[in-house]
């Protein structure tokens, strides 16, 4: 975990981002960034997944650690924006299946940061410490569970050895190949461990890279898409502990694709800035030629915009420009950003994982209609001991590559809690956000909500349960088991443009270690 600076620390801290957003402000041009430029510490080419077993995994049930950011990256005001008027609810779950975990795979890590995407025929679903294919259409498995380093047995190194886990698996729409990623810090030095598929077909072979971050942790690792790279945010730890800020990196996509040497382009953000998340492209529609890439975090009542301009022929060419605050209405983190979820039963709260956005930050385009983001977090509703978790939700218009919110809202219908959202756009511009749901008297569940592109801007419909939680996460022999996600998922079927796919995790029964996984399928009516 990351060292908590000392009180005088963390005033001059606050001092200094203070003067660090004035500048930026005054003068957004003056603000410089270096680029570095690194070639992949190793490639490589994997035997056909469907050859490929799993190593036997040992060990007993561990946690996977989460290095929090700073403290002070948010603001102390009451929450804005609730929703007090709800609509019908516009969509109805068609179907869901079992994902990897209880049941499905030997659980041993958690949380399992579940993650998930769907491609032409299959659903791709990966946690901590597994990944699964499944038949999009059924349910089906489409062969075993394998290990999450399994793409990289024989390459050597970090990425064969090491199980990591931060999982992100991404459909390419336009390639209609398959993007996996995980890191390796259990060693160092610290990698990034990318693989690209041959095919549509997650069962052949892959195009396998290994990226060196030496001595700093590689935390948190967010991908997107874009049309001209693979693009990627972490939070960076000097020598594994010290907060340096996020890194944001770009890899050649052309040449991954083509399986030959990929360099990316990376720039260092100071420490006023974690926790950015990419753009990743829904739909055919891709963005105007010449559209830098978007990353996005948020700060005291604002969202911090950058625009990454990359020329992989010439990084003298690269650009970087913002961050442009953009105002949004005030929020307080969920849980001051750390941990209060209640549960039924039980003492032990849940992670809110509230001092960052959550993912994916989902870009369409929607031609004559004008292109747009959504994205969303964990806020604080109510005050005092009558506080509970909502979700903070945001659709941003991106037109001219000028950014600014459409609309915006904080849905929080009740005093439960609500927490671990992903939000995505379908092609009419309808909107659904899945989530988890908890409360002294309810068991962690999934749901979700969502909003038909005519209805009244910043609302959501009524919410719909996906499925109930069986019991309560809590304690195990040396502790008690906080955490949940860290992250969720919704993808949108890119056959129809219509359908979404949302993952996370609950539990069938009480305990810990015990985690299972779903994966539920919702479309507007209309949308075809």
């Amino acid at each position: 975990m990351a060292n908590r600076p000392s009180t005088a620390r963390n005033a001059v801290s606050l001092n200094l981002a203070i003067l660090v957003v004035l500048a930026m402000s005054l003068s957004a041009a003056a603000e410089t960034y270096k680029v570095e430029v690194h070639k992949p510490v190793k490639m490589g080419v994997s035997r056909p997944l469907r050859d490929l077993q799993s190593v036997e995994r040992v060990g007993q049930a561990h946690e996977h650690p989460v290095k929090p950011l700073p403290a002070g990256r948010s603001t102390g005001s009451i929450t804005g924006a609730v929703q007090t008027n709800y609509g019908p609810l516009v969509a109805t779950p068609l179907s869901g299946f079992e994902g990897v975990g209880l049941g499905n795979y030997s659980v041993n890590a958690a949380p399992p940061d579940t993650n998930g995407s769907v491609g032409d025929t299959q659903y791709i679903q990966w946690v901590n410490e597994a990944f699964a294919i499944f038949d999009k259409s059924t349910g089906a498995m489409v062969g075993s569970p394998k290990n999450g380093n399994t793409l990289w047995q024989n390459f050597g190194g970090g990425c064969q050895n090491n199980n990591d886990g931060d999982p992100i698996v991404l459909w390419d729409k336009q390639a209609h190949r398959w993007l996996m990623s995980q890191f390796s810090v259990s060693t160092t030095p610290y990698l990034q461990c990318i693989a690209v598929s041959q095919t549509a077909d997650a069962n052949g072979a892959w195009n396998l890279y290994a990226y060196s971050y030496g001595t700093d942790f590689n935390d948190y690792g967010k991908f997107g898409i874009w049309a001209d790279g693979y693009y990627a945010a972490y939070n960076m730890f000097a020598n594994g502990s010290t907060f340096k800020g996020s890194k944001i990196c770009a890899f050649d996509r052309a040449a991954m694709l083509a399986g030959t040497a990929a360099t990316s382009q990376c720039v260092q953000l100071s420490t006023s800035y974690g926790g950015l998340l990419p753009a990743d492209i829904d739909g055919s529609t891709l963005p105007p030629v010449g559209t830098p890439e978007y990353f996005v975090n948020f700060g005291t009542n604002v969202l911090n915009v950058w625009k990454y301009k990359v020329d992989f022929a010439n990084a003298a060419n690269t650009t970087l420009t913002g961050p442009t605050a953009v105002a949004v209405s005030a929020f307080t983190r969920a849980c001051s950003g750390g941990t209060c979820v209640p549960q039924p039963g039980t003492s032990v709260k849940l992670d809110s994982l509230a001092d960052r956005l959550m993912y994916r930050l989902a870009y369409r385009n929607l031609g004559a209609a004008g292109e747009r983001m959504v994205v969303n977090h964990s806020v604080s509703v109510g005050s005092g001991k009558q506080s509970y978790a909502g979700v903070r939700w945001y659709e941003l218009s991106a037109t001219g590559g000028n950014v600014s919110v459409r609309q915006q809202g904080t849905f929080a219908p009740d005093s439960n809690y609500r927490w671990m959202g992903s939000v995505a756009m379908d092609k009419q511009g309808n909107i659904m956000m899945g989530y988890s749901k908890s409360s002294s008297s309810v068991y962690p569940s999934l749901w979700y909500t969502a909003r038909a592109a005519g209805d009244a801007l910043g609302t959501m419909g009524t919410e719909a349960q996906m499925l109930a939680g069986g019991g309560s996460q809590g304690r195990y022999l040396g502790g008690s088991l906080t955490r949940w996600g860290d992250y969720s998922s919704i993808s949108v079927d890119p056959t129809d443009d219509c359908t979404m796919f949302f993952t996370t995790e609950y539990l069938k029964s009480s305990g810990a270690f015990n985690w299972s996984t779903w994966v539920s399928k919702v479309k507007m009516p209309g949308c075809n």
